[in-house]
């Protein structure tokens, strides 16, 4: 599962007592998200996890719900606010990043806007919206064959609700497995742990603070900067066909391709980008041309930085560096089985 992060870090020299108040607070919270019960013999199998999935898809895009969360990766926090509508035309968003420097996220369906106020600039794209409180990526139907699930059969509360755990346990070690819990009376996400071949926690994320429904008022839709006299700069990108193109991605088992796409970079030149899911864990494959005098290195070989691996290689002219939310080995394995073979008069 992908999570949008945004914004900047930074250490204050005094803090507040509001703000001393709300540290403890967070921390007391995640604190409650790790002492959720591990996976035991008492679990009981979902009979039908493929519904229960879509279930909790749908409430994350036709729920109308505001709400405060927590995303914590390694020894990092992020806090945001988020406000979903829906109305006639479809999806509204509003995501609020609290801490590092101020953005604000306002999406419609697919188009989203960024705002950033230091720069007053707005940056609008299109982009597939699959993070929290979302849960699947793409139409998920084979996600069984690659997860057993099950429930436990105890009562738990979050954020004030009465939820459920959800275990989500890999099949094999080319994936990480997830506790869920699941709001008792909607099956919207509340919270979200993402667990590693060792059973170690590396990335958590929970709701501290949910209103739903009749207690969402529609202002918090408006953003918190009045735009206008902000330039605008519309992202470009194109579809790609990799395979057409000389790309043979070795795709882990049950993974298949969610967008293929081109954008320009600073330099001007273009990187391809392919995301493939299998739908839970996603891995996002950047090719772009190799530079032999590039101003920063390459990401060559495995690298982490908090639950997302990293795995970079060149092959032929160009350098291709694999992203995600899954165990170092199954993004060596991609980058290096991954092949390109350009077709007869192609450079």
């Amino acid at each position: 599962m992908g999570y949008l992060q945004s914004g900047t870090r930074g250490t204050p020299e005094r803090w507040s007592l509001a703000a001393l108040w709300c540290m403890a607070r967070t921390l007391l919270l995640l604190a409650g998200i790790a002492a959720w019960p591990a996976h035991g013999t008492q679990s009981i199998p979902v009979e039908d996890p493929a519904s229960l999935l879509k279930k909790i898809q749908g409430a994350a895009r036709t729920l109308d719900y505001s709400g405060v969360f927590i995303y914590q990766q390694g020894t990092n926090m992020q806090t945001s606010r988020l406000v979903h509508m829906v109305d006639g035309t479809g999806e509204r968003e509003r995501l609020e990043a609290l801490d590092g420097q101020p953005r604000e996220f306002i999406r419609h369906n697919g188009t989203v806007q960024v705002l950033l106020p230091e720069k007053k600039l707005v940056v609008v794209e299109e982009r597939r919206i699959d993070r929290f409180p979302g849960l699947l990526l793409g139409e998920g139907g084979q996600v069984a064959d690659y997860y057993s699930f099950s429930r436990d059969p105890g009562s738990f509360r979050t954020a004030g609700r009465e939820c459920s755990l959800l275990y989500v346990k890999p099949r094999d070690n080319l994936r990480f497995g997830y506790k869920l819990c699941i709001d008792s009376e909607t099956n919207l996400l509340m919270r979200a742990q993402t667990i590693d071949l060792d059973g170690s926690v590396v990335d958590q994320i929970g709701f501290t603070s949910l209103q739903l429904s009749e207690e969402v008022d529609i202002g918090q839709l408006q953003p918190r900067w009045d735009v206008n006299g902000w330039r605008t700069v519309s992202v470009a990108t194109e579809p790609v066909d990799f395979t057409s193109q000389g790309w043979r991605v070795a795709m882990p088992p049950g993974f298949s391709s969610l967008t293929q796409i081109s954008r320009p970079m600073a330099s001007g030149r273009s990187v391809k980008q392919m995301v493939i899911t299998d739908g839970l864990a996603a891995i996002s494959v950047f090719i772009e041309p190799f530079e032999e005098q590039r101003s920063r290195p390459y990401p060559h070989g495995a690298g982490r930085n908090g639950a997302i691996n990293i795995y970079g290689t060149r092959i032929g002219d160009h350098w291709l560096t694999a992203i995600g939310q899954v165990p170092p080995d199954t993004l060596r394995e991609l980058a290096e089985r991954t092949q390109y073979v350009p077709a007869a008069g192609s450079h």
